[in-house]
């Protein structure tokens, strides 16, 4: 473990951008370019900052943490860092986990909406129609006079509410996981949720995985939705049970929109593939054209604080303290 004399000279940062294209980095850092490549840059021991590399499997990026001894700050792409969290206690002491509010804010929810509207239009079956070139008009349920129940009301939760607005829905619910109000109307605890849940037509789901919510989406959940209800899950795939889901598919009682799932990647020949009333996308809430410009930003601002002694946004945990909000 090296000391913190020794520490204080390492300056390198490792991005998964190259830095020629993020412009107004700071000075007085040494930048280089990795992205889960099979050879480092650098000597991870030198490495202050990690961006840790998007959308490439974990074992691949956290290979390098093991030899990043004047570790410093690890900055997640990601919303969720429940794959990053175990490795904490192994940082050196002092060193900071920070996730990535507000990056997919605007792709997430965009996606929340779509999933939204094409589930309830019946968009996917369109789409079958016109691959068998079948013109089969039909009365579909709209987004207007629905209530919706946002669960993880969030930063990508209100965002979701933005794009919700103009859709004339009849009431949206807002559930976190404490109660507070804002400009829009109130924030209902966890705690209120059970109650809550046969008022809903949508719920969307936008909470980060945790203990507290690993299969918190299970059978008494989609129990007390109302028939006819649509389960949109833009968060984790965890979250959900899916032998509950598949349940509620099956029966016809429910419907889903689901971007995540669990197993995932969704093998072929599961069952979810096959379900009635099910559209599934292959997780792509985040990654999109909104994607880039917005990693640029976190990290430009990020990295101007740490260049400066600033205390970071989005810390999440703290080797050798504890887990943030």
């Amino acid at each position: 473990m090296a000391s913190t004399d020794e520490r204080a000279d390492v300056r390198d940062v490792w991005l998964p951008i190259p830095p020629g294209r993020i412009e107004g980095l700071p000075e007085g850092l040494r930048y280089v370019h990795w992205d889960a490549d099979a050879d480092y840059p650098a000597d991870p021991a030198r490495c202050a900052f990690y961006a840790v590399p998007y959308m490439k499997d974990t074992e691949t990026c956290l290979r390098p943490l093991s030899r990043m001894t004047g570790l410093r700050v690890v900055q997640a792409l990601t919303a969720g860092v429940e794959h990053l969290l175990p490795s904490v206690p192994l940082l050196p002491p002092g060193a900071q986990l920070c996730n990535a509010r507000g990056l997919h804010d605007a792709s997430t929810a965009e996606l929340a909406l779509t999933l939204t509207l094409a589930a309830l239009r019946g968009i996917p079956d369109f789409v079958r129609q016109q691959d068998a070139q079948e013109w089969r008009t039909d009365f579909r349920p709209a987004l207007a006079d629905k209530s919706v129940l946002i669960l993880g009301y969030g930063s990508i939760g209100s965002a979701i509410e933005d794009r919700l607005t103009p859709f004339e829905c009849a009431r949206v619910i807002r559930i976190a996981r404490t109660a507070r109000d804002t400009v829009r109307g109130p924030v209902h605890p966890i705690a209120e949720l059970s109650a809550l849940l046969p008022a809903a037509d949508v719920v969307i789901i936008a909470t980060p995985l945790a203990e507290t919510t690993r299969g918190l989406v299970g059978a008494d959940f989609l129990a007390r939705m109302r028939d006819g209800a649509l389960l949109v899950n833009v968060a984790r795939g965890a979250i959900v049970d899916t032998k509950a889901l598949l349940t509620e598919l099956e029966s016809g009682r429910l419907r889903a929109a689901l971007d995540v799932t669990d197993p995932e990647p969704l093998p072929a020949g599961h069952p979810l593939w096959s379900a009635p009333g099910v559209l599934v996308t292959p997780h792509v809430g985040g990654p999109s054209s909104a994607y880039l410009p917005r990693a640029k930003r976190l990290l430009k601002e990020q990295l101007t604080r740490f260049a400066a002694g600033k205390p970071l946004r989005n810390i999440v945990a703290t080797a050798g303290g504890s887990a943030g909000a």
